[in-house]
């Protein structure tokens, strides 16, 4: 594909990513209301919330499968039609115990749309430029992410199921851009078995960073605003400290993504990985509630710097028709240990406020460093071919690093 054409498509894949994930966060901050007016008691909205966790875990390898099998664009525009019509459920009169399979469904498609969208980025464009790409894609799934609850201002718990059923449109027209984008699928001979998948030091290395990532999400989604509460935070500084570290992600995440292309990848992986633990166990000896404020800016600069690294070398050296199973176990990894963190924090929390943070920053590190460990025969960094064709001298004749 010519570089005006994968750019055509990035955009689109950005506006589609982005356009899903503020959709799938528009009602999100009072979806437990409405399942509470729809007779759901305490444990029961505790089961559909998890659904969405549980159904990510469960299927995000067998897409990344199919993607690779049959096409990534068949992946996306089926899953964005199947989110759609899972959204329009909300309006359905039925008790909260039948919400669960909508949210599963939910879950299971959110997550086929990342790892298509992420496999086809790593098919369309060079490893030379990959993280520059993938960056973008990050970021418009955390801007949608960021936004989505914002935007759902305007819904109240009596029109959440017609809110849900206006993303479900918005996803419907989404998935006719898909159809119409290129991913990279015209040039695969589909009448060709799939190539086996390279168990090697850049996917096991990948994986492991994947897992780390997970871990250090999982406790923030259980304790980070038990923490401010114990800490007398007010509602304001617990809904800022999210916006806090969202933001610098979104305006960072192209350098991070130039960082990936043009340092040794693994360095600026281990540095963001260290990062985040450390400031995951700093945070509980911090009873300054503005101060966790500007930490939490400062973590969201490591992460947004690092990120994109860890994604380059988990498709480093791949075959086209191995993306989408790469994109899934990678996937499945985060979720896993996301919902694994999430499920323990809380126990341990009530045991001491800084248990789970100081359990899992040295985890994390310790995963961080077995990471590095597998990709230490990897090259860290990517010769453009282009680039290096274009200069003159003995230098035009430099091997492309895989």
């Amino acid at each position: 594909m010519a570089r005006r054409d994968a750019e055509v498509t990035l955009r689109r894949l950005t506006v589609i990513v982005g356009l899903q994930w503020m959709g799938a966060t528009f009602g999100l901050p009072l979806l437990p209301l409405f399942l509470e007016h729809r007779d759901g008691t305490p444990a029961v909205i505790g089961l559909i919330m998890a659904a969405f966790f549980v159904a990510g875990v469960v299927t995000q390898f067998a897409f990344g499968h199919l993607a690779d099998r049959f096409g990534r664009r068949r992946i996306l525009v089926g899953s964005l039609v199947v989110y759609a019509l899972a959204s329009m459920t909300y309006l359905l009169p039925v008790s909260a115990p039948w919400l669960a399979l909508t949210r599963a469904v939910q879950g299971a498609t959110a997550g086929s749309i990342e790892v298509a969208s992420l496999a086809a980025v790593a098919a369309l464009v060079p490893e030379a430029r990959r993280g520059r790409a993938v960056s973008r894609i990050l970021a418009a799934q955390l801007f949608g992410i960021a936004i989505g609850p914002v935007a759902g201002v305007v819904a109240t718990v009596r029109t959440l199921g017609w809110a849900f059923f206006a993303t479900g449109l918005v996803s419907l027209g989404v998935a006719v851009v898909a159809a119409r984008t290129d991913l990279g699928d015209e040039r695969a001979r589909r009448d060709e078995p799939l190539p086996p998948l390279q168990w090697n030091s850049r996917l096991v290395g990948s994986l492991v960073a994947a897992s780390a990532s997970g871990l250090t999400i999982g406790v923030y989604e259980a304790c980070w605003t038990l923490l401010m509460h114990a800490h007398h935070a007010t509602s304001l500084q617990i809904r800022l400290s999210w916006t806090f570290f969202g933001l610098p992600w979104i305006v960072l995440a192209r350098i991070g993504g130039w960082l990936a292309d043009h340092a040794d990848r693994r360095l600026v992986a281990l540095a963001g990985m260290v990062n985040g633990a450390l400031f995951l166990a700093l945070y509980p000896h911090i009873h300054n509630n503005d101060v966790m404020l500007a930490l939490g800016s400062l973590e969201s600069i490591g992460a947004a710097l690092s990120v994109p690294s860890v994604s380059s070398m988990l498709s480093q050296g791949a075959a086209s028709r191995e993306l989408g199973r790469r994109q899934g176990l990678y996937a499945t990894s985060n979720t896993a240990a996301l919902s694994l963190a999430a499920a323990t924090s809380g126990f341990l929390f009530t045991m001491n406020e800084a248990l789970p943070f100081s359990v899992v920053a040295a985890v994390s590190t310790a995963l961080a460093l077995a990471a590095v460990y597998r990709w230490r025969t990897v090259p860290g960094r990517v010769t453009d071919p282009v680039a290096t064709t274009a200069r003159p001298g003995p230098s035009a004749t430099r091997p492309r690093r895989d």
